[in-house]
């Protein structure tokens, strides 16, 4: 693997930071080295997302990061409307002048910026828009998803940035771990960083092909693999105002379940204070009416939460709704067994 450095400056560790945050909790693409962000120069990276250290420093500058061994640069935001922060400029530019490939999942891409695209060219050095890759998928929906005889597991939320990911990424692993074969379909820029070899970027597709795109990955997965379980990565939120998702995953991918990531914190949509998060039961009423299926747990998202918070969160919301609650940041080995025996 390539080694990186990832630009989260003034983000880490905020939903804003998300691409960055992700790359720290995993990647199989890119061995992560460290993270530029000046308010935490000089922690661990680790320690700031979960307390506990992993070895990956947090820098000021790029050239720090390359010191460290980083022969690539990952803009690891994500901006509302996925533009390039004016502030991003410098540390871009100073990648490129350090002769790092730059890797970055806005929707602005850097290589059709004429400053950034000349001092790339003039450097001999690559520019990969990650977005930019999958635009032009065009594959219409078959109906091949019905010879897919994994379970498949869908993680949607109730707002955006909410953690899909994360559980995803989490719930796959324990799954292997438990002696299943589990696959993860990813749906987003970063789980493509991550290195999840069978990922669609659904938000840079022309909609009339996001529901064929999606049945192809899925299709590819099982033809290729042939796994017990598959983990869908959810995006956005079915009643998010910005951005509205669940539709094309569960009209294509045909989940056989879904699980639910929540923050009992959020009041209101990320990003978007003058909207309220709607009741969790309107969420689930949602869901499954969409899909037919049952929401089997939900999925805590621990932020602004202390232990004991969180603990009587999930005590609250199992009695309440009678299914399991958990927290992917802990363990998932229970959670998986569950899964795995059908119990859940």
């Amino acid at each position: 693997m390539d080694n990186a450095v990832v630009l989260a400056e003034n983000v880490f560790g905020s939903t804003y930071g998300k691409t960055a945050n992700g790359l720290v909790r995993y990647s199989k693409r890119y061995n992560i080295k460290s993270v530029i962000d000046s308010r935490y120069a000089g922690m661990d990276a680790g320690q700031i997302l979960s307390g506990k250290p992993q070895g990956i420093p947090i820098v000021r500058s790029v050239e720090e990061g390359k010191s460290l061994g980083s022969n690539v640069f990952i803009v690891g935001i994500a901006t509302d409307g996925g533009y390039i922060p004016d502030e991003y400029r410098k540390y871009i530019r100073d990648a490129i002048n350090e002769e790092m490939t730059v890797v970055s999942g806005l929707h602005e891409f850097i290589s059709d910026d004429e400053e950034f695209s000349s001092l790339s060219k003039s450097k001999g050095t690559e520019i990969i828009d990650v977005r930019k890759m999958f635009r032009d998928m065009k594959m219409p929906f078959t109906g091949s998803i019905r010879e897919v005889k994994a379970t498949k597991i869908a993680v949607l939320g109730t707002d955006s940035a909410i953690g899909k990911r994360t559980t995803s990424v989490f719930l796959n692993q324990a799954m292997n771990q438990a002696g299943k074969k589990s696959v993860m379909i990813g749906t987003g820029q970063t789980s493509w960083m991550q290195g999840f070899p069978y990922t669609v970027v659904v938000d840079s597709m022309i909609n009339d092909f996001i529901p064929g795109n999606l049945e192809w990955v899925t299709h590819e997965a099982w033809m290729k693999e042939k796994p017990d379980y598959m983990f869908l990565e959810g995006q956005g939120s079915v009643l998010h105002p910005a951005y509205p998702g669940s539709f094309e995953i569960i009209g294509a991918c045909r989940p056989d379940a879904i699980i639910l990531q929540h923050a009992p914190k959020r009041k209101a949509f990320d990003g978007f204070e003058d909207f309220p998060i709607p009741p969790l039961e309107k969420y689930i009423n949602i869901l499954e009416n969409l899909s037919n299926k049952k929401v089997i747990a939900i999925s805590i998202n621990s932020e602004k939460m202390d232990n004991s918070e969180i603990k009587e969160s999930i005590s609250s919301l199992q009695a309440k709704f009678g299914i399991p609650v958990f927290n992917p940041l802990e363990s998932l080995d229970s959670v998986a067994r569950e899964i795995a025996s059908h119990s859940m």
